[in-house]
């Protein structure tokens, strides 16, 4: 008998040896240490990529990057914005930046001789936008008062949206909303 429980005291002891030397070498290396790196640490909070935006063509200059008070992923700290940031849109970067203000400028090329005409139709309007070459299923305009139309070209994820009134055409590209995909506004948000 005093042999079988030799046997079991030294197969109980392995895994307590083994055990023993694992915890001794765990938790020796401290922040800041070089000792056994192999490579670049690593930082423990991951930065989001910033998107990068160059100059377009016939543009003079980079745009600035945008505030955080314009930048729909930035926190949040005041209750109103928070409750209304899913009506915020998206900003475009990069090429899609540049595709939507090439895009702005070609609507406003096709609308300015019918504000010049003072012809607020939105059947003119909508007529022009297609002819450019967007879908007639995404184009949608609408009366905006006596003498103004509005548009809105839904080519999800590049949107254009502007009026034109008797003072001047205006348009702008932006690359949907938080909440929904598409280019409408939305109407009802969290």
């Amino acid at each position: 008998m005093t042999r079988i429980r030799t046997a079991a005291v030294r197969h109980g002891m392995l895994p307590l040896a083994v055990l023993a030397t694992l915890a001794a070498g765990c938790g020796t290396q401290r922040p800041g240490d070089t000792a056994g790196a192999v490579g670049p640490s690593r930082t423990a909070v991951a930065q989001p990529s910033t998107p990068v935006d160059f100059a377009c063509p016939g543009e003079s200059a980079v745009p600035a990057p945008s505030s955080a008070a314009s930048d729909p992923t930035a926190p949040v700290t005041d209750h109103y914005a928070e409750n209304h940031g899913f009506m915020v849109p998206f900003p475009l970067h990069g090429q899609s930046r540049c595709d939507g203000l090439a895009a702005v400028a070609r609507v406003r090329g096709a609308l300015e001789p019918l504000r010049k005409h003072r012809d607020f139709d939105p059947e003119s309007t909508r007529s022009a936008l297609i002819d450019l070459g967007f879908p007639a299923g995404k184009v949608t305009s609408y009366q905006n008062g006596p003498t103004a139309v509005g548009f809105l070209i839904d080519t999800y994820p590049l949107c254009v949206e502007g009026a034109m009134n008797r003072a001047a055409t205006e348009a702008d590209a932006f690359a949907g909303y938080p909440d929904h995909v598409g280019c409408d506004r939305p109407s009802g948000g969290h």
